[in-house]
């Protein structure tokens, strides 16, 4: 999925502002689209459903799946199919999966530059709907493949900086949002988009922040796209 960062969300905006809206579909390097403007974002946020967080009870990472699984059956595990999306300058270890190092330039959320080398901890692969925070809004009354579905969708996935990364836990907009202020329309437009394919609700102060965010941004572009909402039987089996 196409994602803007650092300066060239700034440039973006700036542009769009200039020439107006579009309705044209733009392909993303990942394969995902973002549907163009015209108020398709904050429309997105109108139509989700807003509910109370409920109580994290019965949570776990592994209710959503091994981690990392290949669900979409590249041969390559989930991890390293968005670090080779996300990096630049890539290596390799042994084929074309596994990545050794590569460049985060810039990272999304803070808007640094990050040299990753696997084995140690610069570069972190997030889940932009935190899975406790999908829990407590509707996942816990999913089936195993759709949690799993979710846990690997690259629609919710991003590489971004550990450090950062580490401080946003499992909040919402309304509890967290990018240090990197010229990325916030687009992470929290992509947070609508995945609440709105896998049918999470929103709390009201959740709903409040994503249009605080967006209204500064009307012409943000709504993403499309990923894997589908369920995964293939063989990561569900008992």
């Amino acid at each position: 999925m196409t994602r803007l960062r650092g300066g060239a969300v700034a440039a973006a905006v700036v542009l769009i502002a200039v020439a107006g809206c579009s309705k044209e579909k733009t392909k993303g390097a990942s394969g995902s689209e973002r549907t163009g403007g015209n108020g398709a974002v904050l429309a997105a946020v109108d139509s989700l459903p807003v509910k109370g967080r409920a109580p994290k009870t019965g949570y776990s990472r592994e209710r959503f799946g091994t981690a990392w699984a290949d669900t979409d059956s590249n041969s390559c595990d989930t991890r390293d199919d968005i670090l080779k999306r996300d990096l630049k300058d890539l290596k390799f270890t042994g084929g074309t999966c596994r990545v050794s190092s590569g460049l985060l330039e810039p990272d999304p959320y803070s808007g640094k530059d990050i040299t990753y080398r696997r084995g140690r901890s610069q570069v972190d692969i997030d889940h932009v709907v935190p899975l406790s925070d999908a829990w407590q809004k509707g996942a816990e009354y999913w089936d195993a493949s759709k949690r799993i579905a979710l846990a690997n969708d690259p629609l919710n996935l991003i590489a971004v900086d550990a450090s950062t990364n580490r401080g946003k836990g499992d909040g919402d907009a309304a509890t967290w949002l990018p240090p990197n202020a010229a990325y916030r329309c687009t992470y929290v437009a992509d947070q609508v988009a995945v609440k709105k394919k896998y049918g999470l609700w929103v709390t009201d102060a959740e709903k409040a922040a994503m249009k605080k965010v967006l209204t500064g941004c009307p012409n943000q572009n709504l993403p499309t796209g990923g894997n589908p909402t369920k995964a293939p039987e063989r990561f569900t089996a008992r």
